[in-house]
C-alpha cells in the first residue's frame, strides 16, 4: 500500500491518482479516503493529480493510541505534502477534514498551497460557548461519545440518516450509501474515533482562519444536521481574507445526490480558475 511515515512513526495510507496540479483531500469523521472516490475520479480524469489519505486511526492508517489531536492531524498532512514533494497544491477538506486543512494552513502556512476548499467544515468552532452562541451544546457531543461507547456499530448505522439527510421526507438516499458510511466508520479505531469527537467539536479555528492568505471556497448545505451552518460556513467567511461562499439549498452534511453534482461542478471550476 502507498504510505508515508510521520515524524512520530505512524503510517498514513494515501491514494494518488492521475497527474498534474495536486489536489489533496481530507475526509470527515468517521470516514476515510474512500469517501472522496467520486471527486478523486473526477479530478484525475480532468488533468489533476488527486490525492486523499486516511487520517491516523482511520481506515488503513496506523491506529495510534496517542496523537489523535487536531495539531497532529495537521502535522500529518504536512508530512504528506512534504514527503510527496507537493507544491502549488489545492487542499480540500470536508467536516473534520476542513478543520484539518484549516489548522494545517494556520500552523504550517501556505508555501506549498495556493487554494483551499472547505465544505461542510467544522471551523470556526462547533461548540456552543458564550462567544459562540450559534454552536451546539456540549451535551450533543457527549451523546456521540456515549453512542460510541455503548454500541458503535448501531450508532454509525443511525448516524448515516441525519448525515445524508435520509431522515428527511422525500429523501432518495440509497441504503447502499448508508451501508458505505457504516462500512467506512467501522474501520476507525475506537480510541481514535472517541478522541476525535473532542477535536472536531472543541477546537477553535478562529485564529487559523485569520492567518489564511489564499483564496478559499467555502460551501455548505443549509440543511446540514451535523455541523450547523450558522456556526460554520457563515462565520468562517467573515474571518477569511479571500473567501467565496456557496450555500447549497436543502443540502445535507454528507455530499450526496444533487448536492454532490452541484459541488463537483463548483469544485472543478474552482480548481481550474
Amino acid at each position: 500500500m502507498p504510505i508515508i511515515t510521520t515524524s512520530d512513526g505512524a503510517q498514513i495510507f494515501y491514494k494518488d491518482w492521475g497527474s498534474g496540479r495536486p489536489v489533496v483531500f481530507s475526509h470527515g469523521w468517521p470516514l476515510n479516503a474512500d469517501a472522496w472516490d467520486d471527486q478523486l475520479m473526477l479530478l484525475a480524469s480532468n488533468g489533476f493529480r488527486a490525492i486523499a489519505h486516511d487520517r491516523r486511526g482511520h481506515g488503513r492508517s496506523t491506529q495510534t493510541w496517542n496523537g489523535n489531536t487536531m495539531d497532529q492531524y495537521a502535522d500529518d498532512l504536512s508530512d504528506l505534502l512534504d514527503q510527496l514533494g507537493l507544491t502549488n497544491a489545492i487542499l480540500v477538506g470536508h467536516s473534520t477534514g476542513g478543520g484539518e486543512v484549516t489548522r494545517y494552513l494556520g500552523r504550517h502556512g501556505t508555501s506549498r498551497v495556493s487554494k483551499a476548499v472547505l465544505v461542510g467544515a467544522v471551523p470556526p468552532l462547533m461548540l456552543k460557548t458564550e462567544n459562540n452562541p450559534e454552536g451546539s451544546p456540549r451535551e450533543v457531543f457527549d451523546r456521540i461519545r456515549a453512542g460510541l461507547a455503548a454500541d458503535r456499530s448501531q450508532y454509525y448505522r443511525d448516524l448515516s440518516g441525519p448525515f445524508y439527510g435520509a431522515n428527511r421526507p422525500g429523501s432518495t438516499v440509497s441504503q447502499g450509501k448508508r451501508d458505505e458510511f457504516w462500512l467506512q466508520s467501522m474501520q476507525v479505531g475506537m480510541k481514535a474515533a472517541y478522541d476525535c469527537v473532542k477535536e472536531f467539536s472543541e477546537t477553535d479555528f478562529t485564529e487559523d482562519l485569520k492567518r489564511i492568505d489564499i483564496p478559499v471556497f467555502v460551501g455548505q448545505g443549509d440543511d446540514d444536521q451535523i455541523v450547523p451552518i450558522q456556526a460554520a460556513a457563515l462565520k468562517a467567511v467573515q474571518l477569511l481574507k479571500d473567501p467565496t461562499l456557496k450555500v447549497y439549498p436543502g443540502a445535507s452534511h454528507g455530499i450526496v445526490g444533487a448536492y454532490e453534482a452541484a459541488f463537483n461542478a463548483d469544485l472543478l471550476t474552482f480548481v481550474r480558475d
